[in-house]
């Protein structure tokens, strides 16, 4: 397998499904679609959707078009977690997916409503899955919906003030005062691991895995998600701002605690082969395979942006 090659084809093929549920840029509020849009295209990894759709497939998911509006929705949740996070208030940053953030473009009233806009569109497109249930029989009929309520359930509490806003919440209000790697191991696991979770949990929902497989599921990807971002602690230190697609220094900057500032360098990435090579331990103990999902879980290891 050409994990590149593989790689580029389901950006494009998650690049398409976005584009088909992005709204139409017209009315009196065009300029908020603008905005949005132009937030959500500036491309990126596409990670989460990515792991959502693999997460599915290593379940044996058929009903896909079920899973798309969630792949959609959970973009759009992390979209507007950045256009939120470069504001003024926030990190103040000027550069993001290696061009200029939402609102040195259109303004921070502007972009503080394509955040919010983003948001509630992620919540209109998820329940779009209710639209694509169809099943031969009643009982089967059933199990759809109630894989796409607990879905769109997971996504809410994933998202909010006991995941990634909560997250937020402890780096804005006591970043610069954490002392321990507990602290930061419990910012960082709502701040970044929550939506991760959220992703290849919903994978696992909708294409029907029991609450035993989702449980650990819900364990791998919070390890993934912690390994991310001490990941990004380590390339705010040793890459460019060409590279990475945004500031880099910019921790120090804002006086942030991270994994580097508690350790060194070394130790950092050695907690990201330990983090990592946890999650995949766990992984292996699943009675299901796929390579793809397996090498993208190493690569994040190693990413260089």
């Amino acid at each position: 397998m050409n994990f590149e090659v593989e790689r580029k084809a389901r950006v494009e093929k998650i690049e398409e499904i976005i584009h088909r549920f992005l709204p139409e840029e017209v009315g009196y509020q065009k300029t908020v679609m603008e905005a949005m849009n132009y937030s959500i295209l500036a491309g990126g990894k596409r990670l989460r959707p990515m792991l959502m759709e693999e997460t599915f497939h290593l379940f044996g998911g058929q009903d896909h078009e079920l899973l798309e509006p969630f792949m959609v929705a959970i973009e759009m949740i992390h979209t507007y977690s950045l256009v939120h996070d470069d504001l003024p208030a926030m990190d103040n940053d000027e550069y993001r997916r290696g061009r200029k953030t939402t609102h040195v473009v259109y303004g921070e009233a502007m972009a503080i409503l394509a955040g919010d806009g983003l948001l509630n569109l992620a919540f209109e497109t998820a329940a779009k899955a209710f639209q694509s249930i169809s099943a031969k029989t009643e009982v089967e009929e059933l199990k759809q919906y109630k894989r796409v309520a607990k879905a769109i359930k997971t996504m809410a509490e994933k998202a909010g003030i006991y995941g990634m806003i909560g997250g937020q919440v402890v780096d804005i209000q006591m970043n610069s005062a954490l002392k321990d790697r507990e602290q930061l191991d419990f910012m960082y696991r709502l701040k970044t691991g929550a939506l991760i979770e959220a992703s290849m949990m919903i994978g696992a929902i909708i294409a029907g895995a029991n609450e035993d497989e989702i449980s650990r599921i819900e364990e791998i990807a919070g390890d993934i998600g912690l390994a991310f971002q001490i990941r990004d602690d380590i390339l705010d230190v040793i890459s460019s701002q060409e590279v990475l697609g945004k500031p880099v220094h910019s921790d120090e900057k804002n006086r942030k605690t991270t994994y580097v500032s508690i350790m060194d360098l070394n130790g950092a990435d050695n907690e990201v082969m330990a983090i990592s090579k946890h999650a995949l331990n766990i992984f292996e103990t699943l009675p299901y395979r796929n390579e793809y999902l397996k090498v993208l879980i190493n690569t994040l290891i190693t990413r260089k942006n």
